[in-house]
C-alpha cells in the first residue's frame, strides 16, 4: 500500500480523495479495517485535516449536532502531525537515467535466457510478425496478468514468451468520425482516462458505449493491474468472466488482425470465442488494434456485472446489451444480448434477440423476453464455480435492469407510453464505493497525570515507521543462511485412503534435490499425543484428508523444490467410509471427546409455560486466517550439542519449541525460538506452525544444513485450515411480548480430521451462549465432528462469535415471530441487575454492558433511523434497507486456568538504556508498545529509551499462547511485576541522591553492585469450568460493547452496500487508544469478511477449491462502511486487568453479525412487499448468492425446483 501511494505522489502531487481510493482499490490489509492507512494518506490531499472526527467536508465534529465532545475529558485525535515531515518531491529518488537514455534509442530487438525459459522483446512490428510466424505456440504478452500468474501458480512452463510492449503499433489510439482505435497493448488504466476524455467531448448521445466500458473499468481488477493489464490481453484470455468482451461484443467492434500472411478483420462476437481459453486466431496471428465506434442516435447500450466483491473480483455473470430503435419510436431494430459466466465461452441470446426485433419497448416485450432467456440461456450444473441457479437469476435480473435503463431514457425522448414506476428507479444506479470516513472519541487521561507518562495516550506502533519504510523485518526476510535448504511439502490428494507406496526417486534426480524426508527420518516421535488424541507429523499408513502431509522434498532453492515435491508419486488404496459435511458426521455419529454440556433451570418446564415454541436452525460457514504473512520457519542446525536454532513465525514459540523437541528426541534446553513479529496470526499459528517446524528441523538434521520452508498461499490453505463451519439447531419457547423462558440448543462444528483445539472452541462456544440475555431456563451441547477435511483451528474470537451468533439468530426469529421490532425483543431479554449470574454461573455486573447499548443506540440515532430505512423501504421496491443492533458480552482469558501467567525479563544497562523480553508474539496488535508504556511509567524513563528485540524461548520460557484476547494482561503484568522490583532495588539511591539522571542513578547502582536485571511474573487468576456441574468461573473478566450497522441490498443482484456502523466498546481504561480504537475496527472489518463474504468451497471429493486471492475474497477497501464510527466508553474500570484496562483482540469480530443481520432484515422487507413469508432460511456468510435467491420474485421462480436436475454439485457446505 506504501509503494502504491508513493507511485501515485510521483504522478500526482496533490491527489484527491478518490484518487487514493482507486490506488487502494487494488491492495488488501487482513488487520487495520483500512481506516489508519486512509488517515495517513489523506494527509497528502487538500482535503483539509482538521479534525479526525469531522463529516468529512471540513466541518469538525464540533460544528456537527452529533458531537461526541460534550464531555471535556473526550478526545477524538489519534496521531498528531506536529512531527511529521512536509513531503518533499525534490528528495525523492530520480528516474534511473540508464533506462531513459535506452527509451530514446532505436529500438533493437532484447534476448533473455533463464533456466527454463527464453524471453524476446522484438524491436519492432515487423519483427513481432516474423517472431510469432517462426515461434507460433510461443505466447504474446505485455501486462502479463494472466500468463504470469499461470506459470508462477499453475506450473505452466513456457519455453519462449514473446514481450510486445515496446510495440508503437500496439499502444496506439487514434480518434476517427465513427470511433476509436485502440492499440491491443493499450493498457486499462489507459484504456479508461482515454474514455473519459472522449466522453466529455463527445457528449452523452455517442458515448454510451464509453460510458457502460468506464462503468466496468472502474471496477475490473485493481488500479494496479489496470495500469498492466491490456485490453487485447483481456479478450484473447477468452475467459468469460473477463469482463470486457461482452459489452465489446454488443458494441460491434472490429478485431484487426495482422500476420505473415497479411491482415484481416474480424467482428467480435461469441463466435470468436471457440472454447475456454481458445479464441478464432491462428497461432501465428497477433491482435493489432480494437475499433470501438461510437454510439449512434437511438441506440442504446448497457453493461452490468457482479462478483463475489464490488471491485477487485472475478465476476460472476457479466452482460454487455445494445439495442438500436427506430428513428423516434420504441419499436426493436437491433438487440444484441451478450452474457458471460454462463458457460466455458462467451453466449450471445441469439434465439431472443431474433424474437423481439420488431417488438414494441414495453411489458410484453419484457415479459416474453425473460422467457425466452429463460429458456434460451443455460447454465450447466457443473459449471466451474458452481452457483448455477444464482447466475440463472442473474441472466434475468440483468435483462430487466437494461429494460428498465432504456424505457427511462425513451421516457426522457417521450417516446413510448409505459411509464417506469418512481420506486424502481434506485435499482438503476449502481452502489457508488466511497472512502470511508470515521468519528472515534476515548477519554482522555486526567490532567493530575504527568505529561512524562504515556499510559491512557495514544501512542504511535513502536514498529509502524519501520513497517511502513519496508525495514522491518519478518522471518522470510532474513538473509539466506550459508548452504541454507529449502523444503516443500507432499501433501495427500486422497481424503482418506491406505497409502501403498510412496516414491519419490523421479524427484530426486532433478537438478538441485538434495533428499526426501517422511515418517521414516524423523529422529524422535512421528506420532505425538494432544489430550489423548495422536497427531501424526507425516502421514504413515493412512491419509485422512486431502492435503495432509506425507512427506517433503529439501532442495537447493525454493523453485526447485517445489517442481521436485511435484513429481513424486503416491499409490493409494481408498477407504470407506469417506464423508465431509456436518450432516453426514451426525449420520455417521462421527464426534471427538469429550463432548460438552451447559444448562441452567429447567428446560421443559420453560417450554410447558411459553406461549409459543419456535424451532430452527443457523448455518455459519467456516474462514480462511489469510494473514499476509503465510505460515514458515528457518530451522538452523548448531555444530555443538544438537542446538537448534529456530526462526519462526509462531504465536506459541513455547509449543513450537515442545513439539520440535519431541519430534528429533532431544531436550528443549538445545532448542531455541525466536519470533521478531508476525505478518498476522489471527489464532492461525499457534498450533499448526509447531508441525511445519518439525518437518523443518527434520530436514535441518538429516541434512546438517540451515532448512527454510515459507508455504505458498494455495498450500497455506490447504494445509492449515481455518474457524470451524458452525451449525446451530434450537429450540425457543417465548412469551407474546418476546421474553424467552427456555431454550434448547444443540451447536455441532466440523472439526476437520483431528482435534486439535476444536473441543476449546466448541467450549468458548457454549460459554458465549446467552451473550447479554437473561434466558431462565438454557441448555446447550456441543459435538465436535470428526469429517475427513484438513483439521480446523483456532481463529480470532475462537468459537465466541459462532455461540453468540446462533443466539442473535434466535432473538431475530422470536422478534419476527412476535411481530416486534429485534432491538425491542434484545432489551427485554437483556441481563439488567446490579449482579447477575451468568448460564454457568459466574458471577459479573452488566452495568457498562447497558451503558454501551444505551450509548450504541443514541449515538446511531438508531430511532429516527429506523423511520428513515421504513420510509426508504416503501419508496424502493427493488432497493431495500436493513439495521441491526447487538450488545456483547465477551470473556476475556483462558479457561484453561493454567494458561492465564505470564513472565517478562527486564534489562536495565549501564548507559540507561532499557531491554524488554516477554513471552508475549507481537503480531500487529500492539502488544510490545503497551509493554513499552508500562515500562515507561514504572521506571520514569522515556519510551525512546526501551527496546524489546524479540520473543525468544530463551530469554522466557514455558511462555503461554498470544491468543484469548490475553496478551497484553498477561505480559503487561509481568512487565509491570519485573519493573517495579528494579524500581525497589533503586529506591534507596533515588532518595540518596534525589537529583541524579536516570543515567546517573543507572551507572551508581552498578558500581554498588545492585542487580539491574529482573524477571517480572504475572499468575493469572485461576479459571476452571465443572462440566458436570455446569459451573465455574471461565473468565477473568467480560468485555462489554455493543454494535449498530446499517446496510442497503440489490434485490436484483445480490449486491449490499454496508453503509454506517455505530460501535461503542468497553476497554475499562486504554492503555493505548489509538492501538484499541485499531483494534475493534480491524476486528470489525475481519468479522465483514465472516459474515457477508469469506467463502470456503470443498469438492465433493474435499478438495479446497478457493486456495488464494482469486477464489477466496477478504474484505476490501469497498466494503468498508463510509461511516465508521468507534467510541470508547469512558468512565469504564476494570479492578482485574493492568491499569484497568481490558482485553480487545478478539470481540469486535462477533460486532460483524451487525450486518448479517440487517441484512437479513432488508430481506425481510423485501419479501413482506412481494407476500412472502418473513422467516426464511438464510446462513452465513451473507453473500450475494444467497441475498439474492432470499429475495425471491418472478426471476428466481422461473426456475422451479422440480425443473432442476441432479448432478454432483460443484461445492458442498461442510
Amino acid at each position: 500500500m506504501v509503494m502504491s501511494m508513493y507511485t501515485l505522489l510521483r504522478n500526482n502531487q496533490q491527489p484527491t480523495m478518490e484518487d487514493i481510493r482507486e490506488t487502494l482499490g487494488g491492495n488488501l490489509c487482513r488487520c487495520t479495517g483500512y481506516r489508519p492507512i486512509i488517515d495517513g494518506f489523506k494527509t497528502f490531499c487538500d482535503t483539509p485535516i482538521s479534525c479526525q472526527n469531522g463529516d468529512g467536508n471540513g466541518k469538525c465534529c464540533m460544528e456537527n449536532s452529533n458531537s461526541h465532545n460534550n464531555e471535556s475529558d473526550i478526545s477524538g485525535e489519534l496521531f498528531s502531525m506536529d512531527n511529521v515531515l512536509p513531503l518533499d518531491p525534490t528528495q525523492d529518488l530520480i528516474f534511473p537515467p540508464e533506462l531513459l537514455i535506452m527509451g530514446k534509442k532505436k529500438a533493437e530487438q532484447l534476448f533473455f535466457q533463464g533456466e527454463k525459459v527464453r524471453w524476446i522483446s522484438p524491436a519492432d512490428l515487423k519483427d513481432l510478425i516474423k517472431l510469432k510466424a517462426e515461434y507460433p505456440n510461443a505466447p504474446l504478452l505485455v501486462g502479463n496478468t494472466t500468463i504470469g500468474p499461470k506459470m508462477n501458480l499453475k506450473g505452466t512452463v513456457h519455453p519462449l514468451v514473446i514481450y510486445g510492449g515496446s510495440i508503437p503499433e500496439l499502444r496506439t489510439i487514434k480518434w476517427g468520425n465513427n470511433g476509436v482505435t485502440v492499440g491491443a497493448g493499450c493498457s486499462l488504466s489507459v484504456l479508461k482516462d482515454v474514455l473519459l476524455r472522449g466522453i466529455e467531448e463527445l457528449g452523452t448521445q455517442k458515448s454510451r458505449v464509453y460510458q457502460a466500458l468506464v462503468q466496468i473499468l472502474q471496477c475490473l481488477a485493481g488500479k494496479q493491474i489496470r495500469n498492466m493489464a491490456t485490453i487485447g490481453g483481456n479478450i484473447l484470455s477468452a475467459n468469460p468472466k473477463y469482463d470486457l468482451s461482452s459489452i465489446l461484443a454488443a458494441a460491434e467492434c472490429t478485431l484487426h488482425i495482422v500476420s505473415n500472411d497479411g491482415g484481416r478483420e474480424i467482428c467480435l462476437s461469441e463466435e470468436f470465442f471457440t472454447d475456454f481459453g481458445k479464441t478464432a486466431l491462428r497461432p501465428d496471428e497477433i491482435l493489432l488494434t480494437i475499433d470501438i465506434p461510437h454510439s449512434r442516435p437511438w441506440e442504446f447500450v448497457s453493461a452490468f456485472r457482479q462478483a463475489q466483491r464490488r471491485e477487485f473480483a472475478f465476476s460472476i455473470v457479466n452482460t454487455g446489451m445494445r439495442v438500436v430503435f427506430r428513428h423516434d419510436s420504441n419499436v426493436v431494430e437491433n438487440l444484441d444480448i451478450f452474457y458471460g459466466g454462463v458457460g466455458p465461452t462467451l453466449v450471445k441470446a441469439r434465439h431472443t434477440c431474433k424474437e423481439l426485433m420488431g417488438r414494441k419497448w414495453n411489458e410484453k416485450l419484457l415479459a416474453e423476453g425473460t422467457q425466452l432467456l429463460e429458456d434460451e440461456i443455460s447454465v450447466p450444473p457443473t459449471i466451474p464455480g458452481g452457483r448455477e441457479e444464482y447466475r440463472k437469476a442473474l441472466v434475468l435480473s440483468f435483462f430487466f435492469k437494461f429494460y428498465m435503463q432504456v424505457l427511462l431514457e425513451l421516457q426522457q425522448k417521450e417516446v413510448g407510453m409505459n411509464d417506469l414506476p418512481l420506486e424502481y428507479l434506485s435499482a438503476l444506479k449502481p452502489f457508488k464505493n466511497e472512502v470511508p470516513q470515521g468519528n472515534h472519541s476515548f477519554q482522555l487521561v486526567p490532567e493530575t497525570q504527568s505529561s512524562n507518562d504515556p499510559v491512557g495516550r495514544p501512542n504511535i506502533h513502536q514498529a509502524a515507521l519501520q513497517q511502513a519504510t519496508g525495514e522491518a523485518v519478518y522471518y522470510d526476510d532474513i538473509p539466506s543462511v550459508k548452504g541454507e535448504l529449502f523444503v516443500s511439502m507432499v501433501t495427500s490428494t486422497r481424503a482418506h485412503a491406505k497409502i501403498i507406496s510412496i516414491d519419490a526417486s523421479l524427484a530426486l534426480a532433478m537438478s538441485g534435490v538434495v533428499t526426501f524426508i517422511s515418517a521414516k527420518d524423523v529422529p524422535g516421535q512421528n506420532r505425538r499425543l494432544w489430550f489423548s488424541n495422536p497427531e501424526e507429523l507425516f502421514a504413515e499408513e493412512e491419509v485422512i484428508c486431502v492435503g495432509q502431509i506425507i512427506g517433503a522434498i529439501v532442495a537447493e532453492t525454493r523453485e526447485q523444490a517445489k517442481r521436485a515435491a511435484e513429481q513424486v508419486t503416491i499409490t493409494y488404496q481408498e477407504i470407506q467410509p469417506v464423508f465431509f459435511t456436518i450432516e453426514e458426521a451426525i449420520e455417521h455419529q462421527s464426534f471427538f471427546d469429550p463432548k460438552r454440556k451447559l444448562e441452567r433451570g429447567n428446560v421443559e418446564e420453560g417450554f410447558e409455560k411459553a406461549d409459543h415454541i419456535l424451532e430452527g436452525e443457523l448455518y455459519m460457514g467456516g474462514q480462511e486466517h489469510f494473514y499476509m504473512e503465510t505460515q514458515g520457519l528457518i530451522a538452523i542446525p548448531k555444530r555443538e550439542a544438537g542446538e537448534l536454532e529456530l526462526y519462526v513465525a509462531s504465536q506459541h514459540a513455547a509449543y513450537t519449541q515442545e513439539v520440535v523437541g519431541i519430534t528429533l528426541g532431544i531436550d528443549s534446553n538445545k532448542i531455541t525460538c525466536h519470533v521478531k513479529r508476525l505478518g498476522g496470526g489471527f489464532g492461525g499459528k499457534v498450533m499448526k506452525i509447531a508441525s511445519l517446524s518439525a518437518i523443518a528441523a527434520t530436514a535441518a538434521y538429516k541434512t546438517g544444513r540451515a532448512v527454510r520452508c515459507a508455504l505458498e498461499r494455495g498450500d497455506d490453505m490447504l494445509i492449515t485450515s481455518g474457524r470451524s463451519p458452525f451449525l446451530g439447531k434450537y429450540k425457543v419457547g417465548y412469551m407474546n411480548d418476546g421474553t424467552i423462558l427456555a431454550a434448547d440448543i444443540t451447536y455441532y462444528s466440523n472439526g476437520g480430521c483431528t482435534l486439535d483445539e476444536s473441543s476449546f472452541i466448541m467450549e468458548k462456544a457454549l460459554l458465549h451462549m446467552d451473550n447479554g440475555y437473561k434466558i431462565p431456563n438454557l441448555r446447550g451441547r456441543g459435538l465436535v465432528c470428526k469429517t475427513y477435511l484438513p483439521s480446523y483451528t483456532a481463529f480470532r474470537g475462537f468459537g465466541g462469535p459462532q455461540g453468540l451468533t446462533i443466539i442473535e439468530s434466535v432473538l431475530q426469529e422470536v422478534a419476527a415471530r412476535c411481530g416486534l421490532p429485534a432491538h425491542q425483543v434484545r432489551d427485554i431479554n437483556m441481563y439488567k441487575d446490579d449482579k447477575c449470574y451468568t448460564h454457568h454461573k459466574q458471577l459479573f455486573s452488566p452495568h457498562d454492558m447497558v451503558r454501551c447499548w444505551n450509548e450504541c443506540l443514541e449515538k446511531s440515532d438508531y430511532t429516527h433511523r429506523c423511520l428513515s430505512i421504513k420510509q426508504f423501504n416503501a419508496h424502493n421496491h427493488w432497493r431495500k434497507r436493513g439495521i441491526s443492533i447487538v450488545p456483547l458480552k465477551f470473556g476475556i482469558g483462558f479457561s484453561k486456568g493454567f494458561y492465564n501467567q505470564g513472565a517478562a525479563l527486564i534489562n536495565i544497562y549501564k548507559d540507561g538504556s532499557v531491554l524488554i523480553s516477554h513471552g508475549g508474539t507481537e503480531m500487529g496488535q500492539g502488544i510490545n508498545t503497551k509493554a513499552i508504556q508500562i515500562a515507561s511509567r514504572i521506571l520514569k524513563v522515556q519510551m525512546s529509551s526501551i527496546h524489546i528485540k524479540e520473543t525468544c524461548t530463551g530469554n522466557v520460557p514455558n511462555a503461554a499462547p498470544s491468543a484469548a484476547s490475553f496478551g497484553t494482561d498477561a505480559v503487561g503484568m509481568a512487565v509491570k511485576n519485573g519493573c517495579e522490583k528494579l524500581m525497589r532495588r533503586l529506591e534507596p539511591l533515588i532518595k540518596k541522591h534525589p537529583h541524579y539522571t536516570w543515567k546517573q542513578l543507572v551507572v551508581e547502582a552498578y558500581c554498588q553492585k545492585i542487580s539491574l536485571s529482573a524477571t517480572g511474573f504475572f499468575m493469572g487468576p485461576h479459571t476452571s469450568v465443572d462440566w458436570e456441574k455446569s459451573e465455574g468461573n471461565a473468565y477473568y473478566y467480560f468485555t462489554f460493547g455493543a454494535c449498530c450497522s446499517e446496510v442497503e441490498i440489490d434485490c436484483l443482484t445480490g449486491d449490499h452496500k454496508n453503509i454506517r456502523t455505530n460501535i461503542v466498546m468497553d476497554v475499562g481504561r486504554s492503555i493505548n487508544p489509538a492501538l484499541d480504537v485499531g483494534q475493534v475496527e480491524g476486528g470489525f472489518v475481519q468479522g465483514i469478511g465472516l459474515y457477508t463474504i469469506e467463502e470456503l468451497q470443498f469438492s465433493p471429493e474435499g478438495v479446497l477449491l478457493t486456495r488464494g486471492p482469486s477464489q477466496y475474497k477478504i474484505p476490501a477497501l469497498c466494503d468498508v462502511p463510509p461511516q465508521l464510527n468507534v467510541h470508547l466508553l469512558r468512565n469504564a474500570e476494570n479492578p482485574h486487568a493492568i491499569y484497568s484496562s481490558k482485553g480487545i483482540g478478539e470481540p469486535p469480530v462477533f460486532f460483524g453479525c451487525t450486518l448479517f443481520f440487517a441484512i437479513k432484515e432488508a430481506i425481510t422487507a423485501a419479501r413482506k412487499e412481494r407476500g412472502l413469508t418473513e422467516s426464511f432460511p438464510f446462513s452465513s456468510p451473507a453473500t450475494a448468492e444467497k441475498i439474492r435467491m432470499a429475495c425471491e420474485d418472478c426471476f428466481t421462480r422461473m426456475n422451479p425446483p422440480d425443473r432442476k436436475v441432479k448432478t454432483k454439485p460443484w461445492a458442498i457446505n461442510v
